[in-house]
């Protein structure tokens, strides 16, 4: 194997587990009030994917803040606004979420992202359904 084979699948290895894959990804949100006669099936992107951490063994030595986990969040975002078919007039039919335009590593920001991970709940519709293809 040629030197420059052997140096490269090195770098390739060594890189490749420091680089983050945090990237804007295809996402399906369902959408239902309970006034309304359909579901809405809205296509957006979310940021997802993986971020280089360190979980330290001393964790009685090192500063709370120092231990903190990278996830991947938002970087640039903008907010859509879908409208739920089949809502009588007494019920506002709008439905606001946001778009990934960008993501990145970094701490998570509660203001505008879930930091909990909570038990897998299903994402689905119990009404008729409509797709909105934003």
């Amino acid at each position: 194997m040629s030197p420059f084979i052997v140096i490269s699948l090195l770098f390739g290895l060594t890189f490749g587990q420091t680089a983050s894959l945090c990237a804007p990804s295809e996402y399906t949100i369902h959408v239902e009030k309970r006034e309304c006669a359909y579901c809405l099936a809205i296509n957006t992107t979310i940021c997802a994917g993986f971020c280089m951490t360190r979980d330290s063994n001393g964790k009685k030595l090192v500063l709370k803040s120092a231990l903190s986990q990278n996830v991947c969040t938002y970087k640039e975002m903008l907010y859509q606004t879908a409208l739920i078919p089949g809502c009588p007039r007494h019920t506002i039919p709008y439905y606001s979420y946001p778009v990934a335009v960008s993501c990145k590593c970094g701490k998570c920001n509660t203001d505008y992202s879930d930091c909990v991970h909570e038990k897998v709940r299903t994402n689905y519709c119990t009404k008729p359904q409509k797709l909105c293809d934003m």
